[in-house]
């Protein structure tokens, strides 16, 4: 507890990193407060309907990423989910569109090009994805429409401010990356996840201690240990590395080559991150979709009810498939063997033992085989862990964060910013011991 003060005390001293912190703080708060801004024309008492229809299935994800702007009918209420979906398809674009590939090639120039039409693409979904919600939200919460509207002009108006409402977002989000701390859009979808945690905690804790005859509080303790063993799981998934080492010949003044420093490509367990989940609970909502529009129960197959019902084991079994399936699918997309080989070969690097060229491309092909396996089916047991603690009657709400995406993307955004406060705290340690203040290549290098 003293080293953590005194790591506190060490942070609001320097000036810049304490500076980045408020400023990211103060945008966090802006966020937070916009998702409880109502659209004009509705009446926030009148959302009953809409709040229980997020409480499950595809609302509730939609609304858990929000931060709760969905159910609240705020002028927030896309969220950033929108950007994310540009995103993934522009980053696909990369990979099979050569107009793309060309421009990820042309450094940070093609970069800017690429993130402009993310947001000309964000756009283009936002004009789609607005009336859709202010639709629903006529079906499900009509009485909260103000009965003076026009209809026409209020889905005009309401779809522009939809759409501003996520572009000013991702404006917030762009602002916490360049002038706070951390990366601002990740940090934007962990605030809205982590914003129902309070609440889900309190509900599950108030539900526990009702129900005596269902272990009371052994069980939610039995919950809370359960929770931290897959915290440290998704802990694991997300840092876990395989350094294949390199060696790379040093080009010293006048072209000389001396010695030579050993140094590591650092292939993860897991380079798909969350996108295979994602990939996979898109395919996972067909079957929820198509139940929806059956209003007859009985005319409804076995097969798509197992297939709508998140708990069950069949769509818990299907759903892993597909994630073992999208992550090698991605990874594949994502890391290119023959140009990291080439990359190696351009920069004079070699693996020993391994041939430059085709050699080295299998080599490292055959390492991304071996290790994409176990990720994937670690990865897996995380995203169905949700419907596991459901067996332990785990309330929906507080289910959600024992697996699945929110888990992952609160772990690794809360050790990305930890880990950039900690580069800003060395840096100015080096200051303070060493006179000169310059460090040259102390990261990433392992030296032999």
């Amino acid at each position: 507890m003293k080293k953590f003060i005194e790591t506190l005390k060490n942070i609001w001293r320097i000036e810049d990193l304490r500076t980045r912190i408020l400023i990211t703080l103060g945008f966090a708060a802006i966020y937070r407060f916009g998702s409880f801004v109502v659209l004009p024309g509705i009446n926030p008492e009148a959302l009953t309907a809409l709040r229980e229809q997020t409480n499950t299935g595809l609302m509730s994800l939609l609304n858990m990423f929000s931060g709760g702007a969905f159910s609240n009918a705020s002028v927030f209420a896309l969220g950033i989910m929108p950007y994310i979906s540009a995103s993934i398809v522009i980053q696909l674009f990369a990979f099979v569109v050569p107009y793309f590939q060309k421009m990820q090639r042309e450094g940070e120039s093609g970069r800017r090009k690429m993130n402009q039409y993310t947001r000309y693409l964000t756009i283009i979904i936002l004009i789609f994805q607005a009336p859709f919600y202010l639709i629903n939200l006529k079906m499900q919460a009509a009485g909260a429409l103000n009965p003076a509207l026009d209809w026409n002009m209020f889905m005009l108006s309401s779809t522009v401010i939809l759409a501003a409402g996520s572009m000013f977002i991702l404006w917030v989000g762009e602002r916490i990356t360049d002038k706070g701390i951390g990366n601002g859009v990740s940090l934007i979808i962990m605030l809205g996840i982590i914003a129902r945690l309070p609440q889900a905690f309190g509900q599950e804790v108030v539900s526990r201690l009702n129900n005596v005859s269902g272990g009371g509080l052994i069980m939610f303790l039995v919950e809370i240990l359960l929770l931290f063993v897959v915290i440290l799981g998704a802990i694991l998934l997300v840092q876990g590395t395989r350094k294949v080492p390199v060696q790379y010949a040093k080009r010293m003044y006048g072209g000389q080559q001396v010695g030579g420093v050993r140094q590591y490509i650092p292939i993860k367990v897991f380079a798909a991150n969350v996108m295979p989940i994602i990939f996979a609970q898109a395919i996972m909502f067909i079957p929820v979709t198509l139940v929806g529009f059956l209003t007859d129960g009985q005319s409804i197959s076995p097969v798509l009810m197992a297939l709508s019902d998140h708990t069950s084991w069949g769509y818990n079994l299907l759903f892993a498939l597909l994630i073992v399936a999208f992550t090698y699918f991605y990874t594949a997309i994502t890391l290119n063997p023959v140009q990291m080989a080439e990359d190696m070969k351009r920069n004079n690097g070699f693996i020993p033992g391994v041939r430059p060229g085709k050699d080295t491309s299998d080599y490292l092909d055959g390492i991304m085989e071996r290790i994409t396996f176990p990720g994937s089916l670690f990865l897996a047991v995380i995203a169905c862990m949700p419907a596991f603690a459901g067996l332990l009657n785990v309330q929906p709400e507080f289910a959600q964060f024992f697996g699945g995406t929110s888990l992952l993307i609160l772990v690794g955004v809360v050790l990305d910013t930890l880990q950039q406060i900690e580069s800003h705290l060395l840096m100015r340690h080096y200051d303070g011991l060493m006179s000169s203040g310059r460090i040259h290549g102390r990261s990433g290098v392992y030296a032999q």
